[in-house]
């Protein structure tokens, strides 16, 4: 299923660019590793968090991946097929007000994407940070209906 991007139920995210808030997220120390992704998380109501940085967002994402998943290819590539399954997944399926890193593994490059999403989505709800949508039987049922 494709996301529609001018959908007003997404929710918007913003990125991790600094290395201190990628730290800060570790810090937690709450994570759920899958074959294709490791996340890691960090609750917005949690001391330290910057009401600037999250203004404009209600959701914010870092990417990362390390030598371990390859060389630069390899981890670019990496890193391009995890933007593409949060796109998919974070904006329809993940609570507002937290933080997440998404880590990539060696199997990143390649799991198929439909496993890829699968794991993303799978690791959202071990983590307990799936959006709940009273009212919506499921998101591909309304699609499909439209």
């Amino acid at each position: 299923m494709r996301v529609r991007l001018d959908d007003p139920s997404l929710i918007r995210l913003g990125r991790l660019k600094k290395r201190a808030e990628f730290l800060a997220v570790a810090g937690t120390r709450r994570k759920w590793a899958q074959p294709g992704v490791i996340v890691q998380l960090r609750r917005w109501d949690q001391a330290g968090t910057d009401a600037e940085a999250t203004a404009g967002c209600d959701l914010r994402v870092g990417y990362t991946a390390s030598r371990k998943v390859g060389n630069s290819v390899a981890r670019n590539r990496a890193r391009r097929r995890l933007r593409a399954a949060a796109t998919e997944v974070l904006g329809r399926r993940a609570a507002p007000g937290v933080d997440l890193v998404l880590i990539a593994r060696g199997e990143t490059i390649r799991r198929s994407f439909a496993d890829l999403v699968a794991d993303l989505d799978r690791a959202l709800q071990k983590l307990g940070v799936v959006r709940s949508a009273p009212g919506v039987g499921g998101t591909e049922a309304g699609g499909a209906a439209a």
